[in-house]
């Protein structure tokens, strides 16, 4: 979750930088950062991954630019009129990290106070957004939390449910789709099938459909969009499946927002759910797969790389 880090220097310059050439050759691995962690300038709003916080991203951008205390005061002018909740109920608010108290567990804090400790970095802008991208998703993870804290305390290890909720937290896409053959492909790591034969059933970015719609990603993992500042080919999120109905690729996107919202909030409030929750609950994606998302995967030779799109196998 939220791990101590260095902030960003107040009165950094405005602006894009560093953006990526989708044809220009990748990395196969993450690279080493060339700039300093948590640099708000190395947004590209334009891409794909990015685009669907841009409203409220370049807003909050600017306000992080402007210095620490300004950005709190921009995403907590944003949580009063959103009226939004933490876990337990609590009205949402977000506070420096310095002012988490001292031993305090940061998912009990969230859910007893509703004050989301946040430092001046991409990792916390990114799960800012998700509040408000997902807030049912998000209170219903810092709920199973703070629960499992309840029960086990803060130790060495989080043990299994709780590693699985972080891990969707921090790295989960949500897979919606109508269509069971895709959802299979996914599941049985069938590339091909997914993303080469079954192309035309991809929803294109920005809301542009490719051909008859029968499948979208939406990132939710704060994590996953810190790493897609710099992409790169092994670049894998944890896929959950979201089952919609047919008539979702006709929605308006903010119908669609609220339908994924509801839906999975229920999914992991579900008793049945959480006891079955672990690791594999999860289809692995590499997100730079995804059709309409970079530029060299419309070459069907992109997906050959088996060191990227493995065959995988599903057994214990």
């Amino acid at each position: 979750m939220n791990e101590a880090g260095q902030g960003v220097a107040a009165g950094a310059t405005a602006g894009l930088i560093g953006a990526v050439d989708a044809h220009a050759p990748m990395p196969a691995r993450a690279p080493r950062r060339t700039m300093p962690l948590g640099s708000f300038t190395d947004i590209d709003w334009a891409r794909p991954w990015f685009a669907q916080h841009e409203a409220r991203g370049r807003r909050w951008q600017q306000a992080a630019l402007a210095g620490y205390a300004a950005y709190l005061d921009e995403l907590n002018a944003d949580a009063l009129a959103a009226a939004q909740s933490t876990g337990r109920g609590r009205p949402l608010r977000f506070i420096a990290q310095h002012d988490l108290p001292e031993g305090s567990a940061y998912e009990a804090h969230i859910a007893a106070t509703g004050c989301v400790p946040t430092r001046h970095n991409l990792h916390d802008f990114f799960n800012a957004l998700a509040w408000f991208a997902f807030p049912r998703i998000k209170a219903t993870l810092n709920a199973r939390q703070a629960a499992a804290i309840d029960v086990r305390g803060v130790g060495p290890t989080r043990g299994g449910v709780r590693d699985a909720l972080t891990l969707f937290d921090e790295n989960a896409v949500l897979f919606a789709s109508s269509d069971a053959p895709l959802i299979a492909a996914l599941r049985g790591f069938d590339w091909r099938m997914l993303f080469v034969a079954q192309r035309a059933g991809w929803e294109a970015p920005f809301g542009e459909t490719i051909g008859a719609a029968r499948c979208e990603v939406r990132v939710f993992g704060h994590a996953l969009l810190e790493k897609m500042i710099s992409p790169y080919a092994a670049c894998t999120a944890h896929a959950w499946v979201v089952e919609v109905p047919q008539a979702y690729f006709t929605w308006p996107r903010a119908q669609r927002d609220v339908y994924l919202d509801e839906t999975v909030s229920d999914m992991l409030a579900a008793d049945a759910t959480l006891d079955a929750l672990n690791g594999r609950s999860f289809a692995p994606l590499p997100v730079l797969g995804i059709p309409g998302w970079w530029a060299q995967n419309e070459d069907p030779s992109f997906y050959d790389d088996t060191s990227v799109f493995r065959a995988g196998r599903r057994t214990r």
